[in-house]
């Protein structure tokens, strides 16, 4: 026994001897740089580029077969312009491991690696003879191998499209490693300089983990990831990105996790900062599968109000083709001077359902929005070009309280067209319902209205809500497929107070009274003057105990004894008005221009009928109406031979301040024409009467 050992140990120095020694013998006696030219022209004839190595090649043989190379550049394919280029490379086997089929690598280490890569605009690129697509795929190699490092250094790698004008470079990049080998956690560390013009992307990234590893049961993971970016990226500048947690895969079953994954992401965008996390503790994935726990997602914007949005998820399943969850939690806060009461927040929970195999999303949300109860659902289907179905009921919403209309004089500046392009694209169809409602200081109740789009054309329809005493009903079409946009009003509005809506709607206060008001008309226009302008259509007017503010038309006929033969004019005053018992009227609509005949307004004390022209387009009239004393004025301070008389009213100019012109020459003048025909009339019975007798 004592002999075998001593045997074998002499037959293993012997080998190590005459190994050592011929290495030995090898590093004095070969030098590689004597075939430089060879190594060139091998290059030059195979692959047609030009190849210099600059630098020394100097080689080991033991215990370590290595190489180390200088300054090595590659042309371009027939081109003598640099593809690629290195400053520094080595790289060494340590020698009796590969007796044991395994490849234990000292430290790896390229420094100074510059590449860039081109596609042409024909679809070739710059490597394309690199590659030999002939050659079948290597099998799988049973060498093990374990690399004592990896160290890459000042590398600068481009890519460039020719035909689109891209251009991808990643720059500064260094990557780190410590031993790479089945079983052992491997620190890893890596930076790098990303930009890119298409999209535009300037990035520095920072990060750093350990890695473990085993090869032949496809099995890696990451741990301590942490992950760090800043730059810009589209027009967003000041961008910062972290990111940590562990991730693991085992590629056999197709399985992957990760645990404590938290990204967080901040920036600017034109004045506003805005920020956004996610917070994973536990998700993972088998095969198509994959579940989570407690994920959470939020965001910040810092703009004129600060808003924070926060999505929870106790849990999420399903599939990369079908997921979703069965409960979330969608939470809102805000504040800001604009805010009713500096601050709202509210919160809503519900379940969504995403498909892409059916092309279908669909959710659900109840709770508080704003400072409203809702109930919504709403799904999308057809991805590709999105239909929108939706159920919403909302209890009240006071839109003032977040856009306040503003009673300052508006600023003399170019009205700016609006743009409903976007409806092109949209394709709806939905309802919903409002308990209360305020816009503009208008206010209504039980808005119940069902929408439709598609292709442009916009239909709501049927439209109803209660407002001022009374109810409206209709419908309103708007068609955006053109490049003018045209619209379509039918409303009719029944019992409303008509003093309310028009003071709150348009700060209109001149016609007091309940009743109807019927509304057809179609206009086209892409500002809001256009469309006045564009009117056309018709309208009709009837109500009941009401009044016209502005001038009291009784008493100017009660004073018409000291107005003989002249023309008042006085503008609006607030304080008078001319009551009226009815006032109907119609109206045809041309070009912006109402035109009426028909106007009828009757009270006790006199009638009034008119015809004339409301300029809508130019917010004016001109309008002739005639009022006539009734006999009831008599015993009430007037003047009996004034009965019957006829006062022609001029009303015209802006509607912020109406004339009102009374013209009792005219009156007096019609009045003495009427009362001589009259005595003529009873002359001429008068003498019929006495011939008569005389022939008797």
């Amino acid at each position: 026994m004592n002999k075998i050992v001593k045997y074998t140990l002499i037959g293993l120095g012997g080998t190590m001897l005459v190994a050592g020694g011929a290495a030995g013998y090898l590093a004095a006696t070969f030098d590689p740089n004597a075939y430089k030219a060879e190594i060139i022209k091998a290059v030059q004839d195979s692959k047609q580029r030009t190849l210099k190595l600059d630098g020394d090649i100097k080689l080991t043989f033991f215990p370590k077969l290595g190489a180390s190379l200088g300054k090595v550049s590659l042309s371009e394919f027939k081109n003598p312009q640099t593809f690629a280029a290195v400053e520094d490379v080595h790289a060494a086997l340590a020698f009796w491991p590969l007796l044991h089929g395994e490849a234990v690598v000292d430290a790896v280490s390229v420094s100074g690696l510059k590449a860039t890569l081109i596609k042409h605009k024909d679809g070739t690129s710059n490597i394309d003879d690199l590659l030999n697509k002939s050659e079948a795929p290597a099998s799988e190699s049973t060498l093990k191998f374990d690399i004592a490092g990896v160290s890459i250094a000042k590398t600068e790698l481009i890519y460039r499209d020719e035909g689109s004008g891209a251009e991808y470079a990643v720059r500064d990049l260094d990557l780190t490693t410590g031993r790479i080998a089945n079983g052992v956690k491997s620190p890893v560390k890596l930076s790098l300089h990303l930009q890119a013009n298409q999209p535009k992307l300037d990035v520095k990234l920072q990060g750093k983990t350990a890695l473990t590893f085993d090869l032949a049961k496809k099995l890696y993971q990451l741990e301590g990831l942490n992950l760090s970016a800043s730059g810009s990226a589209l027009d967003i500048t000041e961008l910062s990105l972290q990111a940590s947690g562990d991730a693991g895969a085992d590629l056999s079953t197709k399985s992957f996790n990760t645990e404590k994954l938290k990204v967080s992401v901040s920036g600017k965008q034109g004045s506003n900062q805005f920020e956004a996390q996610l917070d994973a503790p536990k998700v993972a994935a088998t095969g198509d599968k994959f579940i989570g726990d407690q994920l959470k997602l939020s965001a910040k914007l810092n703009g004129t109000n600060t808003v924070a949005a926060t999505l929870t998820l106790p849990s999420i399943s399903g599939t990369a083709q079908a997921f979703g969850s069965k409960a979330l939690t969608l939470a809102f806060d805000a504040t800001g001077e604009t805010l009713p009461g500096k601050h709202v927040s509210s919160e809503m929970r519900g379940s969504f359902a995403f498909d892409t195999n059916k092309q279908n999303f669909e959710v659900a949300l109840a709770g508080a929005l704003l400072q409203s109860q809702v109930k919504a659902k709403v799904a999308v289907s057809d991805f590709a070009d999105p239909f929108i179905r939706f159920d919403v009921d909302v209890d009240q919403f006071d839109a003032d309280l977040y856009f306040p209309p503003s009673d300052k004089p508006k600023a003399t500046t170019p009205e700016k067209p609006f743009d409903l392009t976007a409806l092109r694209k949209l394709s709806l169809d939905g309802k919903l319902h409002i308990g209360a409602l305020t816009v503009a200081k208008v206010k209504s109740r039980d808005i119940n209205l069902t929408v439709k789009a598609h292709k442009g054309l916009l239909n709501i329809a049927p439209f109803s809500a209660k407002l001022y005493e009374g109810s409206v009903s209709g419908s309103l079409a708007v068609n955006a497929a053109p490049a003018t946009p045209s619209f379509t009003v039918n409303q009719m509005l029944t019992g409303i107070n008509v003093a309310a809506l028009t003071k709150d709607a348009a700060g209109f206060d001149t016609v007091e009274g309940h009743g109807n008001v019927g509304i057809n008309v179609t206009t086209h226009g892409a500002t809001v003057s256009a469309l006045k302008k564009g009117l056309n259509g018709s309208a009709t007017l009837n109500l009941t105990d009401g009044a016209i503010k502005g001038i009291n038309v009784a008493q100017k006929l009660r004073d018409a004894g000291s107005l003989v033969g002249k023309t008042q004019t006085q503008t609006g005053n607030p304080s008078e008005k001319t009551d009226f018992s009815e006032l109907k009227g119609s109206f045809k609509i041309a070009q912006g221009v109402a035109h009426n005949d028909d106007l009828s307004m009757k009270s006790p004390l006199l009638r009034l009928s008119g015809n004339g022209d409301i300029d809508v387009g130019n917010d004016s009239m001109n309008y002739l109406a005639k009022a006539t004393l009734v006999k009831t004025l008599q015993g009430q301070g007037g003047q009996d031979n004034l009965s019957g008389l006829t006062v022609p009213i001029r009303v015209q100019g802006a509607f912020t301040s109406l004339k009102y012109s009374l013209d009792f020459g005219a009156a007096i003048s019609e009045s003495t024409k009427q009362k001589v025909e009259v005595k003529k009339q009873e002359l001429k019975t008068k003498l019929q009467d006495k011939l008569k007798g005389l022939f008797r």
